[in-house]
């Protein structure tokens, strides 16, 4: 949600960062609507005021037997009353109008994004691990040998359609294994507080956190009009929404590992095969609520969490700093890693670490107090893949793939698959 008050003292400004993300600018139709909301709310004081003027005077005129004056006073303070209610209720609709339409705006990017239209203007600004090199042609994960028959797309289908997948024995293990390691990682080094959250929740957990109204056709809505998170990010953000924390308190760390639900809906015929994009996966998620001076320094922070999943794995990746027009609607700065995929011969996202900035904080009253006693101000909410887990099997099994079909799992793991580090081409932990 953006700061009206900031829009109203510098238009021209909010429009040319609008501009960066390849948008028109609408700061003059946002002031419109304003201009007309605190129209009604003035018409509405005076008409109060004249109220309040002409009750007075009702008494006064009953008092001297005033009879017409009577009358009329009471009419007059009848007609104010309608008044009074007709523009009230006007300054609501205009108010409903306003809070929507700037629901609608995405936040504005921090001057340090480079300008660009899509992904191919993407900047890359680290590139850690060699890529592998094989005697063989590398295969895609659902191909090689030792994991094509755990990966049970075809049951998947059967029991609930397109882009899901059933994964069974060792690979079913691994795929918990990296989760845990995940998690013990965050915990046990990185600081993060580890939280187990819903996986249902309300409208407004999912306006808090940016996700409605414009992406509701993405997610995935129960009958009674709760949402499947597309994300922890949401129920793990929105544990602050509408308190007023201590200063002392901050930053609060996260990190937690869900089920997570997309429809996929703008990604018609993308990865058809293979599970790297599918309609239920897992994730392991960072948030961070921190006070505004702490947030660019919060997310840099961030990004080394989770790049170091990757350097433990021994994953070769890449991190780039996403362009103006390929950011999300609620960042106000993002940076991706990608995973090296020698089955796809390219690197794939595996994680975004993004700072909103107040945007999220706005939508969802999530303030701090001043150590020194000042006025509450808005928090920063900052989020991060640490890591997606489904993906991150992905880069596991297509860089450890050998020449027989077998695969070879990172050391790391070893604690959480009872020392064994071999998929042999049966299928089975050695």
């Amino acid at each position: 949600m953006h700061d009206i008050k900031a829009i109203r003292e510098n238009p021209d400004a909010f429009d040319a960062a609008l501009a960066r993300r390849g948008l028109s600018g609408v700061s003059s139709e946002v002031l419109a609507l304003d201009a007309d909301r605190r129209a009604k709310i003035a018409a509405a004081e005076d008409a109060k005021a004249e109220q309040n003027k002409a009750s007075k005077l009702v008494g006064a005129a009953k008092a001297k037997g005033d009879e017409a004056e009577f009358e009329r006073l009471r009419a007059l303070v009848a007609e104010k009353k309608a008044e009074i209610a007709r523009l009230t209720d006007e300054a609501k609709d205009e108010d409903a109008k306003l809070t929507d339409m700037l629901a609608r705006i995405p936040n504005l990017p921090a001057a340090d994004v480079p300008d660009g239209k899509d992904e191919d203007e993407n900047v890359e600004i680290k590139r850690w691990g060699n890529v592998p090199s094989y005697d063989f042609d590398p295969k895609e994960h659902y191909d090689i040998t030792a994991v094509s028959k755990a990966m049970d797309f075809e049951t998947g289908a059967k029991i609930s359609g397109a882009r899901f997948v059933m994964l069974k024995g060792a690979v079913a293990r691994i795929h918990r294994a990296l989760s845990q390691f995940m998690l013990d990682t965050h915990v046990d080094e990185n600081g993060l507080t580890e939280i187990n959250t819903p996986v249902i929740v309300k409208d407004e957990a999912m306006y808090g956190t940016d996700k409605l109204p414009k992406f509701g056709e993405d997610s995935y809505q129960t009958t009674n009009g709760w949402w499947l998170i597309p994300t922890s990010e949401v129920p793990l953000t929105y544990s602050v929404a509408n308190d007023i924390l201590d200063e002392a308190a901050l930053p609060i760390r996260m990190t937690a590992h869900s089920l997570c639900f997309r429809s996929e809906a703008g990604s018609a015929g993308r990865d058809t095969s293979g599970m790297l994009r599918q309609h239920q996966f897992e994730k392991v998620e960072m948030v961070s609520i921190t006070h505004p001076d702490a947030s660019d320094a919060e997310q840099k922070r961030m990004l080394a969490c989770a790049e170091g999943i990757l350097e433990k794995l021994g994953v070769p990746y890449r991190t780039v700093a996403l362009c103006t027009g390929d950011m999300g609607f609620g960042a106000r700065r993002t940076f991706d890693i990608e995973a090296w995929l020698p089955g796809q011969n390219t690197y794939r996202e595996i994680s975004s670490v993004s700072t909103t900035g107040d945007f999220q904080a706005r939508r969802m009253n999530a303030r701090f107090k001043p150590a020194d006693g000042g006025k509450p101000e808005f928090v920063h909410t900052l989020n991060g893949s640490g890591l997606a887990v489904g993906r991150c099997l992905i880069a596991v099994l297509e860089n450890g793939q050998n020449a027989d079909g077998s695969v070879t799992l990172p050391d790391v793991l070893a604690p959480y698959l009872g020392g064994k580090l071999t998929l042999t081409v049966e299928g089975v932990l050695a």
